[in-house]
């Protein structure tokens, strides 16, 4: 049809005298703009019955994947077939039907054909409807391979186990063969043999997908051994990385951190370099309190009788006071050790009283899971002084949550501390300093003067003529 229509306008043309000339390509020129704007016409009416019809017949059906297959736009890549269709179909309106090769042909035969048609142009654009059907392919299952990423993200065991990197890899496979194809169409050679001839140059292209293959090799073994998911709290600080996984792909790994940045890392770094994964202490029946406090080592003492009875007033180690010092009593009248024997004899301790304290005092605190590891220890002693060690598990897993219940533990342990005799260790600051000075001023003058400066006898000081006063 359309070449009957080419022959008919030709004919029209050269009956026009200055046309003539032209008559020919121009001919073809204004067929060809016809059957692209026919195709284009065909495109818009098509794209809007997908866009239209079958979004309506979508919406109204009960499972999801239509809905993702039309929110991908997949249908809108189906649209481009049907110009495909008119363009393919048209490409040899300017080339005659020959049952020889023209060269077999008569020359006045040939001549007169030669004269009418384009035997080229057929050729030339069957070429370029390959290409725009190579990229309609491409378009087609790019979003198809995008849809099912979208439905299998649907299902339960997509968290442990996403598809998207494979789905990468796919795509580019498809490019890189579209690529071929495309290439060997424009030349006009097997795509075989294009195929072929890239074993040359496998070096390069090694290098050029180095980080996709690693990528691609990485994601495998992240998905098999379930090391992370989207989902998963992270912390890498090599790559100051610190929140939860929000995506994951063929080559990077896109972390926010708490801080609302967000931090992208090499797939591949995530088996490569080591990181923590917080999804087994989400998934635990707690989470870990270890946490010090430094005890000054010169508060610790020998419990008298007034701070046993001290102890005593309160409920929590009550029994355990009165139960240990029978039990000491005990073992001190058996081994006929007297009360004044320290050396010897057994004796409680206020730190002795207090970790017992802290023991009990946990352990009947509801939010702390006393079935999973309970311990209250002694470090090794520093020039900061004893560390007292909790080490336990909080029930409360969610951030704020288990840092409120760590801030009520502490807060009651300063508060209650010197009621056990014992003290806080903090470096001196300068009110100490003052503190002492005033202290060693009361001692040996009898009096304190801060407005006079230290006496000559004490390091860095000065003597005030008359006075013994002496200020820092």
């Amino acid at each position: 049809m359309i070449q009957e229509l080419y022959i008919l306008l030709l004919g029209l043309l050269r009956k026009v005298p200055f046309l003539e000339p032209v008559a020919k390509p121009l001919t073809a020129l204004a067929v060809i703009v016809g059957i692209l704007l026919l195709a284009k016409v065909a495109h818009v009416v098509t794209k809007y019955i997908m866009s239209h019809w079958v979004m309506r017949l979508v919406s109204r059906t009960r499972t999801e994947w239509d809905d993702i297959l039309a929110r991908n736009k997949v249908f809108n890549g189906i649209s481009h077939l049907v110009p495909l269709f008119i363009i393919t179909s048209s490409c040899y309106f300017a080339t005659p039907e020959l049952e020889r090769p023209l060269s077999e042909l008569e020359p006045a035969l040939a001549a007169q054909l030669s004269a009418d048609y384009y035997f080229s142009l057929g050729p030339f654009l069957m070429k370029l409807a390959r290409l725009y059907f190579v990229f309609t392919f491409v378009y087609i299952i790019t979003t198809a391979l995008n849809a099912a990423n979208a439905i299998y993200q649907t299902t339960p065991y997509s968290i442990h186990r996403p598809i998207k990197g494979y789905i990468q890899l796919v795509q580019i496979m498809v490019y890189f063969l579209a690529a071929i194809v495309a290439i060997a169409i424009l030349i006009g050679k097997d795509p075989t043999v294009l195929i072929a001839g890239l074993g040359a140059l496998a070096a390069v292209l090694m290098l050029v997908f180095k980080d996709t293959i690693l990528g691609f090799v990485a994601s495998i073994q992240l998905s098999a051994n379930e090391m992370v998911k989207i989902g998963d709290w992270i912390d890498m600080p090599s790559h100051r990385a610190d929140g939860t996984v929000a995506d994951i792909t063929l080559t990077t790994v896109k972390v926010q951190n708490w801080d609302r940045t967000i931090t992208t890392i090499p797939t591949y770094s995530l088996v490569s370099e080591s990181f923590i994964n917080w999804k087994g202490m989400e998934e635990s029946q707690g989470r870990r309190i270890k946490r010090s406090i430094f005890i000054d080592m010169y508060s610790i003492r020998f419990c008298t009788p007034e701070m046993l009875e001290h102890f005593k007033k309160f409920e929590v180690i009550r029994d355990y006071v009165t139960n240990m010092q029978q039990e000491i009593e005990k073992y001190n009248k058996k081994k006929n050790i007297s009360e004044e024997d320290v050396l010897t004899g057994r004796r409680q301790t206020n730190i002795g009283v207090f970790r017992k304290y802290l023991e009990l005092h946990l352990k009947h605190n509801p939010r702390i899971n006393a079935s999973m590891t309970f311990i209250i220890r002694q470090l090794q002693p520093t020039e900061k002084g004893l560390p007292m060690e909790i080490y336990a598990f909080s029930k409360e897993k969610e951030w704020a949550r288990y840092e409120a219940l760590q801030n009520d533990i502490f807060d009651q342990i300063f508060a209650v501390i010197p009621e056990f005799g014992l003290k806080i260790f903090q470096s001196p600051a300068g009110n100490d300093m003052r503190t002492a000075f005033q202290q060693t001023q009361q001692a040996a003058w009898g009096f304190v003067d801060p407005a006079g400066p230290p006496p000559a006898d004490l390091p860095g000081g000065s003597a005030r003529p008359g006075t013994g006063s002496f200020r820092l």
